[in-house]
């Protein structure tokens, strides 16, 4: 059987960090392990891979990191960042509550 887990820890190590904090924050589940099989059973591989991405998007362009920058480093098309860009200026701060729960924001941002 085909282990999610795994596959990340395993083939995305640039992804395992992020993975595991989104994990961390799913807060109506009450171990890891919960979390992981819910995330195992409702996502496919490149839907926690774009989940990390956009993360790892939303941390750079926080940090005023240039498109080109930000798709070098993340493999982002700059639509994709864009939109990033857009929810995050101009969404209901959804980016910025989860960063803020895996400090990677400090919090008077």
């Amino acid at each position: 059987m085909f282990c999610l887990v795994t596959y990340i820890l395993t083939q995305l190590i640039s992804y395992e960090f992020i993975y595991v904090a989104l994990v961390m924050i799913n807060y109506p589940l009450e171990t890891p392990e919960e979390c992981y099989r819910f995330f195992e059973d409702i996502c496919t591989v490149k839907e926690v891979q774009a989940i990390a991405q956009r993360l790892q998007v939303v941390k750079l362009l926080i940090k005023n990191k240039t498109y080109h920058e930000i798709e070098s480093e993340t493999g982002a098309s700059t639509a994709t960042i864009s939109r990033i860009n857009r929810s995050l200026n101009y969404g209901s701060d959804g980016y910025k509550v989860v960063l803020e729960k895996l400090n990677f924001l400090d919090k008077e941002e």
